[in-house]
């Protein structure tokens, strides 16, 4: 595609209305290609008040999705950060090119395969400038994170300043946001929002025991995305305010699925969906199958946008890419299944795959002795809820779905009906009713790990999970204990208001 597209505005110079034509970029063409933003939100499902999810408020997102496109069926290839940042910014599946290990080749020289190369590599050949942003302002800054499991070449980004943007255009920027991610901004997100989440008020999924500690747990949750929102809101604000707005093409997404029990890690939609939403100005053409103020079902993998985003900027699409392009005249064939894997993370050893259509939920676990909560320190560190339930489990107060979770071994199959299941409780791997979709699903899976030449079927020097679990050893050791008397003195306390009974 060259030359331009003409379109026609609405200015109001000296109170009066003059309508005028001007030339606006078509998708990927000549010297005035739109500039690129991915904003993205760490360990973040679709819990956004566009996506209908009650107790959150997020009127900037909600914005975005109104005058943009929102995605209600996107997934990441991997429910943890690292694999899942290898894959979306290469444009490939992590187990193609040996990214699959949470955190692995840090200390080696593993490099990418043959062919296959970083996104900003790819755009900076084609004139693009490229940023991964911390600094915007002094209450607003990205983290810079990359967390890739490889090693590279050259530079993968031009700057991190946002103050770069403006005078080096078309450029490619990312900003990433840790509210989401358990740590510091999670903890201190209730105080940077104006109205919190109600424990008392939000829903929770079934699997875990409806407590006031689980519901605090998962209002927190929310809190940190409102409190997202407003740092969008300000990125928002600031490319209208710098005059950027009108030829930035937004696209925000989380990297995987919500840091819960049962949710990061795990190959559930509570792992792997995450909310997307891309925003196409009307000052340029809107290409071939944006539709802008829209809602699209659509299957979407993380690695589409990798694909997309190249088309955008007119860079032809790789051959061996696996990704596909969303829009324009290029684009893709949709998706009608989506894959996804996970490998160790951490120091917890464990091969799954999984693939999903509309409907359904195919996972294969290659380890299905080994239990659902294995051991994994940062996990024991970070989330309250795992020593909530073994508590409770103690004094024989968990149902059946959230026994589950602390069972010491897993189907080695699993299939759920999304419609009518969405959290993915009941198994109906072993239903009569169900055979033919689960073969079909199963020949889905085994045809992937083929195909794509699934790396995680050579296992991993064993030495790589004795090195992790002594780092995560000496990192979260005493964390553990805290959070676990932290828990304790919750529950005393909660213990101690309760009335006697009979008054």
């Amino acid at each position: 595609m060259n030359g331009f597209v003409r379109a026609v505005c609405w200015l109001v110079p000296c109170g009066g209305l003059c309508f005028v034509s001007i030339d606006t970029p078509a998708l990927g063409s000549g010297d005035d290609r739109p500039n690129v933003l991915w904003i993205i939100g760490e360990d973040l499902g679709p819990e956004l008040g566009c996506y209908g999810h009650p107790q959150v408020h997020t009127p900037n997102l909600d914005r975005l999705a109104r005058n943009g496109m929102r995605f209600t069926q996107a997934f990441a290839t991997a429910p943890v950060c690292s694999a899942s940042r290898s894959a979306f910014m290469t444009g490939m599946y992590q187990t193609t090119i040996g990214a699959h290990n949470h955190r692995s080749h840090r200390d080696d020289d593993f490099r990418l395969p043959k062919g296959t190369r970083l996104l900003t590599h790819r755009l900076q050949e084609a004139g693009y400038f490229t940023a991964n942003i911390r600094n915007v302002s002094e209450d607003v800054r990205g983290t810079g994170k990359t967390d890739w499991n490889f090693q590279y070449d050259g530079k993968a980004f031009d700057t991190d300043n946002w103050s770069d943007l403006k005078s080096h255009q078309p450029f490619y920027a990312q900003i990433n946001f840790s509210e989401t991610h358990r740590g510091a901004a999670w903890d201190n997100s209730h105080t940077r929002i104006d109205k919190t989440a109600d424990p008392q008020k939000v829903v929770i999924p079934p699997y875990y025991p409806d407590h006031l500690l689980a519901r605090e747990d998962w209002a927190q949750y929310l809190n940190t995305v409102m409190a997202l929102d407003g740092k969008v809101g300000h990125i928002l604000n600031r490319l209208e305010a710098d005059g950027l707005s009108r030829n930035t093409v937004v696209i925000f997404f989380g990297d995987h699925g919500r840091a819960m029990v049962r949710g990061k890690q795990w190959c559930y939609d509570s792992g792997l969906h995450v909310p997307l939403i891309v925003f196409w100005p009307r000052e340029l053409a809107a290409p071939n199958r944006y539709h802008p103020s829209s809602v699209s079902d659509q299957l979407v993998s993380l690695i589409d946008l990798t694909a997309t985003t190249l088309a955008i900027a007119g860079v032809p699409k790789p051959v061996n890419l696996q990704g596909r392009i969303l829009f324009g005249t290029n684009a893709d064939e949709p998706r009608d299944q989506l894959f996804a894997a996970r490998d160790r993370c951490d120091e917890t050893v464990l091969r799954i795959r999984t693939v999903r259509d509309q409907r359904y939920r195919y996972i294969r676990n290659f380890f299905p002795e080994r239990p659902f909560l294995q051991l994994n320190r940062y996990k024991e560190r970070q989330y309250p809820v795992i020593h909530l339930m073994r508590y409770l489990k103690e004094r024989d107060q968990l149902d059946e779905a959230q026994l589950a979770l602390l069972a010491p071994c897993r189907a080695a199959e699993e299939l759920y009906d999304i419609v009518n299941d969405p959290y993915e409780i009941n198994n109906l791997a072993k239903s009569p009713q169900h055979q033919s979709t689960l073969e079909r699903m199963r020949a889905s899976l085994h045809q992937w790990i083929e195909k794509t030449n699934d790396l995680g079927r050579i296992p991993e020097p064993p030495k790589s999970g004795r090195t992790w679990s002594e780092h995560q050893q000496k990192k979260h050791a005493a964390g553990i204990e805290e959070t676990k008397q932290e828990v304790l003195d919750f529950l005393s306390r909660q213990s101690a208001s309760k009335p006697e009974p009979g008054r």
